[in-house]
């Protein structure tokens, strides 16, 4: 008995000796086909990031009237290098879905939400991240008060960059500034110089060529009768 089990040990031993000596097999084995590498535009490429924080974004339901989770991720304010206009962009996390997709205008409000000092929401007219235009009520959620602090400095830098750099406002408001000066110009003309001169300087009139005038009108008027 003793004999047998000494052997079957030392046949143990030595198997597994024999494991650890075998390095891992770690077999490779080319590609029959190689496919290229492909870049997938973000259309962000014409853009520059002014923030990019991590945060959790609703949308309120107005068939439900309740507040809904549209997706947790990294929200972004984009600017575009040439016409100055910024826009709001959140990817949601690991499917980087969009989740919010809307320029920023002037006139948005961000109002504090709830009472939170970690949540604001806003109203914005048109949003693309449903790929067609829709009206959304947004609540975004930061994880402490200071990203949130952050954030509504960054969206109101946003707006005043808007208002004075970006082109579509800048026309519109000189578009405005011409109409109204051409109505000043066409209710209140500038009188002329010549104009002027005669408002200012009137000819002077003589009265007894005046009354010789009317006199001689008279007589070839008596004549004619």
């Amino acid at each position: 008995m003793s004999t047998t089990a000494e052997e079957s040990v030392r046949r143990n031993s030595e198997s597994e000796a024999g494991d650890a000596e075998t390095p891992e097999h770690d077999p490779h084995y080319e590609p029959i086909v190689s496919l290229p590498l492909v870049e997938i535009p973000t259309n962000e490429e014409e853009e520059e990031e002014l923030v990019k924080i991590r945060a959790r974004l609703y949308r309120y339901d107005t068939a439900d009237h309740e507040w809904k989770e549209r997706g947790t991720g990294d929200i972004k304010l984009l600017r575009h290098k040439e016409n100055n206009t910024v826009r709001v962009v959140m990817r949601r996390d690991k499917t980087l879905k969009v989740c919010a997709n809307h320029f920023i205008t002037p006139d948005i409000r961000m109002n504090v939400h709830c009472g939170s000092d970690k949540a604001f929401n806003w109203s914005v007219f048109a949003d693309y991240a449903d790929e067609r235009c829709k009206q959304e009520l947004l609540a975004i959620k930061f994880g402490n008060p200071q990203n949130a602090e952050l954030w509504k400095t960054k969206f109101a830098e946003a707006q005043e960059i808007v208002r004075t750099k970006c082109s579509l406002y800048n026309d519109q408001s000189s578009d405005e500034e011409s109409s109204i000066t051409r109505s000043e110009d066409t209710d209140t003309p500038e009188p002329k110089s010549s104009d002027k001169d005669k408002v200012d300087n009137p000819p002077e009139t003589d009265p007894e060529g005046v009354v010789l005038k009317l006199k001689e009108l008279k007589v070839e008027s008596e004549k004619s009768d």
